[in-house]
C-alpha cells in the first residue's frame, strides 16, 4: 500500500526510497500520488548543484564532497547525503551508461549515503525531467544534503540554477579558451566557482581568468539570475537586490583526486547556505524553484492533453503536408492549434 511505503520513505528506508524514485523517474500515476503525499514533508534539504563542462571532474569532486560530509572535521556532526547523478542518454537507444555510480564506489556501503543515477532522456537543460521530483523524495526521506550532478553538456546547463539552492560551477585548466565559460552562459548561474584539477599547469591562469570575468558587467552579481523572475510581485526580480550587499562569488581551487581543497569548498557552500538564510533569499529561491517546477509540469501536461485531443492521425496528416511542402512549419502550427497566433 502507498501509505505504508510513504511511512518507510519518511523513515529513510533505502528500499522504499529506491522504489519511489523508480516510480517518479518513470512518471507513473503511482509516482505522482506518492509525490503528492511526500510534498508536505519537503523543504528542509540543502540542494547543491554541481555543473560544468565535460572533463572538469564533476563526479570525482561529488564523491569527495559526499565523503567530507560523512566524515567532517572533529566537532561537526556527519550529514545524511543523497547524490543524484544525471547521465546523458543516447540519442539513438535512449539508454545511458550511468557511469557516475561507477566513479563513486568509495561511498558504497555507507548507510548515510544514497546514490542514484538517472538518464537525461533527451532533456536539454542538463537535468532529467524527473530530477525535481527525485530531489523531493530525498528531501522527504531526511537527507540533509542533496547533491545534484548535471550532464555536463555546456550551454544547456542553466536549468540547475532553477533547482538548486547553491550552484557550484567547475572549470579545469587545459580545456580550451577560457572565454567559452562566458559563451556557454554558465558563469552567470554560479554561486561558487571552482577550478578543479588545480595540480595541472595553467590552473593559476584559469583562476585569474575567472576572477577577471567576474568583473565584467555581463556577469556582475547584480545582473545574475535575471532569467529567474519572481513569482510574486512584491519580491525583486534579482534575488541579490534583496540583501543589500551581494554574495561575493568565490573562486576556489580543488584537486578532487586527492581531496585537496574539498574542506574549503564545503565551508564555502555552508557560508552560502547561511547567507541565503540570513538574507531571506532561501525562501525566494524556494519560490522560484517551485514556480519553475510548476511551469515545466504545466508544459508537459498541456502538450500531453493537446496530443490526445488532436489525435495521432490528424498529426501525421499535417506532418505529411509539411514533408511535401504543401504547408510551412508555421502553417502546420496553425492547422494543429487553430486560432490567432500570439
Amino acid at each position: 500500500m502507498p501509505e505504508i511505503l510513504i511511512e518507510d520513505v519518511l523513515a529513510g528506508d533505502p528500499l522504499a526510497v529506491s522504489r519511489v524514485l523508480t516510480q517518479v523517474e518513470d512518471g507513473t500515476l503511482q509516482g505522482r500520488k506518492l509525490l503528492h503525499q511526500l510534498f508536505p514533508h519537503t523543504g528542509k534539504a540543502h540542494l547543491i548543484g554541481i555543473t560544468g563542462a565535460p572533463g572538469t571532474g564533476k563526479s570525482t569532486l561529488v564523491n569527495q564532497l559526499a565523503h567530507h560530509y560523512r566524515h567532517p572535521p572533529e566537532g561537526e556532526p556527519p550529514r545524511q547525503v543523497a547524490v543524484l547523478a544525471v547521465d546523458p542518454s543516447s540519442p539513438f537507444s535512449g539508454g545511458a551508461v550511468l557511469g557516475d555510480r561507477i566513479r563513486m564506489q568509495d561511498l558504497a556501503g555507507d548507510p548515510g549515503v544514497f546514490i542514484r543515477s538517472t538518464a537525461s532522456r533527451g532533456s536539454l537543460g542538463g537535468l532529467s525531467a524527473a530530477a525535481a521530483g527525485m530531489a523531493e523524495v530525498f528531501d522527504a526521506a531526511g537527507f540533509q544534503v542533496v547533491i545534484i550532478e548535471t550532464v555536463g553538456a555546456g550551454q544547456a546547463e542553466v536549468d540547475i540554477a532553477r533547482l538548486a539552492h547553491t550552484t557550484v560551477v567547475l572549470d579545469a585548466p587545459g580545456l580550451g579558451d577560457d572565454i567559452q565559460t562566458i559563451k556557454a552562459g554558465i558563469l552567470e548561474i554560479a554561486d561558487i566557482l571552482v577550478v578543479n584539477k588545480a595540480d595541472r599547469p595553467g590552473a593559476e591562469n584559469a583562476v585569474r581568468a575567472l576572477k577577471n570575468m567576474l568583473e565584467l558587467p555581463e556577469v556582475n552579481p547584480q545582473e545574475r539570475r535575471h532569467h529567474q523572475n519572481s513569482p510574486f510581485p512584491d519580491l525583486p526580480a534579482d534575488p541579490h537586490q534583496a540583501a543589500g550587499d551581494s554574495w561575493q562569488i568565490p573562486v576556489l581551487t580543488t584537486t578532487a583526486t586527492t581531496g585537496e581543497g574539498i574542506p574549503r569548498l564545503a565551508e564555502s557552500i555552508q557560508d552560502h547556505h547561511a547567507y541565503l538564510v540570513e538574507s531571506d533569499l532561501w525562501s525566494f529561491r524556494e519560490q522560484n524553484r517551485l514556480k519553475s517546477e510548476l511551469d515545466a509540469l504545466l508544459e508537459n501536461e498541456l502538450v500531453s492533453r493537446w496530443k490526445a485531443e488532436v489525435g495521432e492521425d490528424r498529426y501525421q496528416e499535417v506532418i505529411e503536408q509539411l514533408f511535401t511542402r504543401q504547408i510551412s512549419p508555421r502553417q502546420a502550427v496553425q492547422e494543429l492549434i487553430p486560432g490567432e497566433p500570439r
